[in-house]
């Protein structure tokens, strides 16, 4: 499992930045502010005013903290946290695996490695909000240096509504897409298809911000099986997103439909 998930770790395309040009915006601009406030304390301290020397070095510190770590989520922490869960999973080859809000194709390539004789299957609204650059044809892309488009099938669809018959799917996931949806209706609708989605026996793997326990609740009460919310590490932290950020698995009883 060591060997497959340092391949998974590897990637050659262009996955952007998550969250969006607003997202990165104000991102870039908390840490020009931590590196003034940084500035600022050394100033302080060199007038003797070491109290407020010390207050302006932490938030400074933790400002630049944020950008960082976003930078590192967006650009490798995810790729390290997906490949470790996908690779524990039990695997056959042969699956017909769902991305919920795949985006540029970053989760949905990994996934495609894992299945040379399955399908995955990426679903998006394309909404530049979400992600820099959202748009299928650069997840096309992605997929063709990825060396998996033969394996894979972009749709066009919304989360709450989705264009497949029932119990279609041996995986559903998701990452990091979900809490795009306005609302806890809408929301809701989304993990009430992904259950209906999924074959009896099927497995949803699903990280996100804020909602996960929400979503664990929703699955229990949709009669999933194996629910376990957890928090996630720090690769999946997201600059201040961390302790908000979580994983929800769970899996699909073989007597549900």
């Amino acid at each position: 499992m060591d060997s497959v998930r340092v391949q998974l770790c590897k990637h050659r395309g262009d996955y952007g930045f998550d969250g969006g040009r607003a997202t990165i915006m104000e991102l870039l601009a908390m840490g020009a502010a931590g590196f003034l406030l940084a500035g600022r304390a050394f100033v302080n301290a060199r007038s003797r005013r070491v109290l407020v020397g010390i207050f302006e070095l932490l938030g400074g510190l933790a400002l630049l903290q944020a950008l960082v770590s976003y930078l590192y989520s967006t650009r490798r922490g995810k790729f390290a946290f997906w490949a470790e869960l996908l690779s524990s999973q039990p695997w056959r080859g042969d699956e017909h695996v769902l991305d919920m809000g795949c985006g540029r194709g970053a989760i949905l390539g990994m996934v495609a490695k894992l299945l040379p004789r399955g399908r995955a299957v990426g679903l998006d609204l394309w909404r530049l909000e979400d992600q820099s650059g959202n748009d299928p044809q650069a997840t096309w892309r992605n997929l063709d240096l990825e060396g998996v488009r033969d394996r894979c099938e972009l749709q066009t669809a919304d989360m709450r509504a989705m264009p497949f018959p029932d119990a279609t799917f041996d995986f559903v996931i998701s990452s990091l897409a979900i809490h795009n949806i306005k609302g806890q209706k809408g929301r809701a609708e989304a993990i009430d298809e992904a259950v209906r989605v999924l074959k009896p026996g099927g497995r949803i793997l699903i990280a996100d911000i804020m909602w996960t326990k929400i979503y664990a609740a929703r699955l229990r009460e949709r009669g999933m099986e194996d629910v376990i919310e957890q928090r996630a590490d720090w690769r999946l932290w997201y600059g201040t997103l961390g302790f908000v950020t979580g994983l929800v698995t769970a899996t699909k009883p073989t007597s549900l439909g």
